[in-house]
């Protein structure tokens, strides 16, 4: 969850201790808590505003911000410094736009609030971050919790730059071609292939058909670039219809689909390295960290998994089950339960999926490569064909 339901936005004027006055926008439970934040800060309350929800614009604290914050909580927390000076040095790390949710945190804290609680009101902390605070404050290990989210949210990041990477590849490259396509369809060919007919050389029919086709392009660019435009548009309002289906698309995409369950699985055993280590029960871990999957088997066999553990079930005997998940990273599970050492094996699988991605990233852009230059050269050397046919025939003629 982004954003804590109990909570509300306020527009604010206070009175400033050197006496001016300050006007800004806080997130609090109510009117009473934010003016007791802002006493914290030397402020006095005049006039609040309540807003709703669709005028507040508060930025969220992305996957880099949570791994920077929960990394230099860990190294601070570990040498004895107190939470709430860890706090103020952790909110130097984060971009300037969160800085603010960050020194709200250890308003909080410093109030007495539990750093879950906190984290829960300030927004931007999700289920599985604030199930690891949960538990690290019971077992007194807060450090060692943010350690381990520190190193799981720089893994998916890694993970994630590698999606990103694959997918933006093809498109820039597929956009380039487009964009020269459309330039040699409307301006070059047509150009030489009328300088032909008027100097009377005979234009093979091939290049009649794309010199008939640029210049109907050229005639009506302004329609096709509106089209364009409201193809931008309709991409941007229905950017999470798009996403959902792009997702979909490549689940089911030969090649593709290894490379995204692989994201999945690091994702998952990140998490549940997190949870585990946290002190927090299997059955529970699981239940949250099936949240974070996006693959409808996998999700379902795990909250399935989940369901029967709760019953009272055997995990090493109820992981077998789970046919969404590779026969080795069952087999390797069985044997890490029966020895007692699953929080070592959910790390270790999170690496090994994570050197997978790596792996299977690298294998599918050495296929992508080839097929994007045949691509490039069935759009260009079209073009380039329209324009060398009438050549070669004004050769032979004279020939």
């Amino acid at each position: 969850m982004s954003r804590a339901s109990i909570n509300s936005s306020f527009l604010y004027i206070a009175n400033k201790p050197s006496g001016g006055k300050a006007i800004g926008v806080r997130t609090a439970r109510s009117h009473r808590a934010l003016a007791g934040v802002l006493r914290k800060e030397r402020q006095v309350l005049i006039k609040t505003w309540k807003l709703p929800a669709w005028a507040v614009n508060e930025p969220e604290m992305s996957l880099k911000d949570h791994a920077e914050f929960d990394a230099q909580l860990a190294q601070l927390l570990d040498r004895g410094v107190p939470l709430t000076e860890a706090l103020e040095v952790a909110a130097t790390v984060v971009k300037s736009t969160n800085q603010d949710r960050v020194l709200r945190l250890r308003s909080l804290i410093a109030q007495g609030t539990s750093f879950n609680d906190a984290c829960h009101q300030v927004g931007s902390f999700d289920e599985v971050t604030c199930a690891v605070y949960k538990a690290a404050e019971k077992t007194g290990d807060l450090a060692g919790a943010c350690r381990q989210l520190s190193i799981g949210a720089k893994r998916r990041l890694e993970v994630s730059g590698k999606a990103a990477t694959l997918m933006i590849y093809p498109c820039i490259v597929l956009s380039i071609a487009f964009v020269a396509g459309l330039v040699m369809m409307t301006l070059v060919v047509p150009t030489i292939g009328e300088s032909m007919a008027s100097s009377g050389i005979e234009v093979p029919l091939f290049t009649k058909i794309l010199v008939s086709a640029g210049l109907l392009i050229r005639a009506n660019i302004m329609y096709l670039l509106g089209a364009i435009v409201l193809l931008f548009v309709g991409a941007f309002l229905w950017r999470s219809a798009m996403a959902r289906f792009a997702v979909t698309l490549t689940r089911n995409m030969p090649f593709v689909r290894d490379v995204v369950l692989e994201q999945e699985l690091t994702r998952f055993f990140s998490v549940m390295g997190s949870m585990t280590r946290s002190g927090i029960v299997l059955s529970d871990a699981i239940a949250v960290s099936s949240g974070v999957i996006g693959h409808p088997k996998l999700s379902r066999d795990l909250q399935r998994l989940q369901m029967r553990l709760i019953e009272g079930g055997l995990f090493r005997t109820l992981i077998e089950q789970v046919s969404s998940l590779p026969l080795a990273t069952r087999r390797l599970l069985v044997a890490a339960d029966q020895a007692g050492d699953l929080e070592s094996a959910f790390d270790s699988l999170a690496k090994d999926h994570a050197q997978n991605v790596d792996k299977k990233t690298a294998r599918l852009m050495a296929m992508l490569e080839p097929l994007l230059i045949v691509i490039l050269f069935l759009i260009v050397g079209t073009m380039i064909l329209a324009i060398m046919l009438p050549m070669m025939n004004m050769t032979g003629s004279v020939l």
